[in-house]
């Protein structure tokens, strides 16, 4: 009988027999991305991946660096395969994150990009955290025609593919530092919301994740209710919020707030482990995450950190 162990070893061994990375050049960014058209997964469709290595990695080196797995993949490289690279939803984040480092704001890191797939309801359904649906409040949400659906539902199995397969390959193939204190999470609005789920659910895994914008709302705040007793007591993990106050993030001060509450109830001290910061006039755009994108970098990534 093979112990979970022994076929997660094996199931890495077999993504790195099959999988063909192919460095792509960048038009403007700086470092290098690594591609790969079809990652393979047990639990989820697979998809894209890019792997964004700072200037000067060099694999012979001993030199190792924290990882950060941004959602939403297909948003972040000028140097990226993605069609998104020509629009103003790219972050930029091979330009923002290379100007940080050569300026010591932040510590030189690895960027995991898994990009989300276009099928209707897909991203919304995998980066929807999971167990705080009830059956009962996935009816209500099919009763508002959500394209939220309680059967599909995927985002365990979404958490399950990064720890358990995207993570140790990453791990065996590049120069990372693996343990939970150098390893973070990272999105926007739903990308947000699968951000602080990876967190609840794998507190041991991931040592802090930065949540913009997150999108609270759906399933009238079923989530932070959840968290109010499935929230990791403050120690381990440090966590950034943020939210504007234009379209869609006009909505997320009240929810932002309950969230804030159970921060201080499991002990955590603002702008030590855990930032919320409000910015007027942001609106629910790429732009406007692109603009603040070093706030959150530097607190999970600042050099004195």
């Amino acid at each position: 009988m093979i112990t979970s162990g022994v076929a997660l070893l094996f199931f890495v061994a077999v993504i790195a027999s099959v999988i063909i990375a192919r460095k792509v050049l960048h038009h403007g960014g700086t470092g290098s991305v690594v591609h790969y058209d079809d990652f393979p997964s047990e639990f989820v469709v697979p998809r894209p991946v890019e792997v964004w290595l700072p200037e000067g990695y060099d694999p012979l080196s001993s030199e190792r660096y924290p990882v950060v797995y941004m959602n939403d993949g297909q948003f972040l490289f000028l140097g990226s395969h993605s069609w998104y690279k020509w629009t103003p939803w790219n972050w930029n984040v091979d330009l923002i994150m290379p100007r940080m480092i050569r300026e010591q704001n932040i510590r030189a890191a690895i960027v995991v990009a898994p990009w989300m797939l276009p099928n209707k309801g897909r991203r919304r359904n995998e980066y929807m955290p999971q167990k705080p649906i009830t059956e009962e409040v996935g009816r209500l949400l099919e009763a508002n025609n959500s394209d939220l659906k309680y059967e599909r539902l995927n985002s365990d199995n979404y958490l399950k593919f990064i720890v358990e397969e995207l993570k140790p390959y990453i791990d065996k193939t590049y120069q990372t530092r693996p343990e939970q204190e150098n390893t973070f999470m990272m999105g926007s609005s739903m990308g947000g919301l699968i951000s602080s789920y990876a967190i609840s659910e794998y507190s041991d895994v991931f040592g802090g994740a930065a949540c913009m914008s997150t999108h609270w709302g759906d399933a009238q705040g079923a989530v932070l209710e959840w968290y109010q007793n499935h929230w990791p007591e403050a120690g381990s993990n440090r966590l950034y919020f943020d939210f504007g106050t234009e379209s869609l993030d006009a909505g997320y001060e009240p929810y932002q707030q309950v969230m804030d509450k159970i921060m201080q109830s499991k002990g955590y001290q603002e702008d030590i482990d855990w930032v919320t910061r409000k910015f007027p006039g942001a609106s629910h755009l790429p732009s406007a995450w692109r603009d603040r994108l070093h706030i959150p970098l530097e607190f999970l990534l600042g050099t004195d950190k």
